[in-house]
């Protein structure tokens, strides 16, 4: 049977106190724990995404309550924490699975509260007898933390006989259970394919316990990540290019491989190599406000632009 991982880190002078009693004060616990921080920085760091963030806060709220539980000798199977996290590429699954360790650690739930993130070729061999070995690695490297499989549909192809990624699964499934006390897994990827694999595993999705649908990015939204973006980099957007981006994400979210927030950033750093050569070709000095002012030219120049008017030029 597994240990209690809220036991595992307890002190030995914790581990023999007699339960508390009394009211308590959620609220304050909420506080002491540090929670309030992590998901403050989740607001931060991400635009929009509603759901996703109550989901977090839900599963917080289960942790936090369940720690309180423990102390007050509320005994109770330790949840399983196990999840999965849908949605198309750029959406923040990767941001919220480092929010979530923080979170995980902090309620002692997790030792480190570190991420190893991978992918298939982090785990999967190309010959017999080196999968185990990269597997078991990689699950060495993320003991006392989040283990985070980014695609994880790839670890199965049953068209190829010869593939070992059935190998992995049956090693993750074994530690999933085993070690459960001492290793979160995240699954992620594109719901339709999430589904199938865990269709077609149900192993896999019986120990599951938390599935996270991440939506895409509405175009607001998607203004205000570059906004945003531009910021860090102490970048902005003048009147006029801040219309023709708006213009902008519309046009390219409607064509085909848009990744939301990470198509938004490969995007704007297009728009920084193109006022940058046009600064350069000006052959004028230059002030603060032009060195970090993106304007329209900068961003009417992409391709999406000119491909939408050459479609417009074609006769009907």
């Amino acid at each position: 049977m597994n240990a209690d991982p809220r036991q595992a880190l307890a002190t030995p002078a914790e581990a023999t106190e007699a339960p508390e009693s009394g009211p308590v004060d959620l609220a304050a616990e909420f506080r002491d724990a540090g929670i309030g921080e992590v998901l403050d920085a989740l607001d931060r760091d991400l635009v929009g995404l509603e759901p996703v963030k109550r989901r977090v806060r839900e599963i917080a709220a289960l942790l936090l309550v369940d720690r309180v539980r423990q102390r007050r000798g509320l005994s109770s199977t330790p949840p399983s924490l196990h999840m999965s996290f849908s949605g198309n590429p750029g959406t923040g699954k990767t941001t919220v699975a480092l929010r979530m360790a923080e979170i995980l650690q902090r309620l002692g739930f997790c030792r480190r509260g570190h991420v190893v993130a991978v992918t298939r070729d982090d785990l999967v061999g190309q010959y017999i007898g080196h999968t185990a070995p990269k597997t078991k690695d990689v699950l060495k490297r993320a003991m006392g933390g989040v283990l985070f499989i980014d695609e994880a549909y790839y670890l199965y192809r049953p068209e190829n006989e010869r593939d070992y990624g059935q190998e992995a699964i049956e090693i993750l499934l074994q530690v999933m259970e085993n070690q459960r006390d001492d290793l979160v897994v995240i699954l992620a990827g594109y719901a339709d394919r999430m589904e199938r694999f865990f269709e077609s595993n149900p192993g896999m999705k019986s120990r599951i316990a938390h599935h996270v649908d991440f939506p895409d990015y509405s175009d607001g939204e998607l203004s205000e990540i570059g906004d945003r973006m531009l910021a860090q980099w102490n970048y902005r957007f003048d009147d006029g290019g801040r219309r023709a981006f708006a213009e902008y994400v519309a046009l390219r979210r409607a064509k085909p491989g848009f990744a939301n927030a990470r198509s938004i950033r490969n995007a704007l750093d297009r728009m920084r190599l193109r006022q940058a050569l046009r600064l350069f070709e000006c052959g004028e000095v230059v002030d603060e406000s032009a060195l970090t002012t993106i304007v329209e030219a900068d961003v009417r120049a992409s391709r999406h632009f000119q491909e939408e008017a050459a479609a417009g030029d074609r006769p009907g």
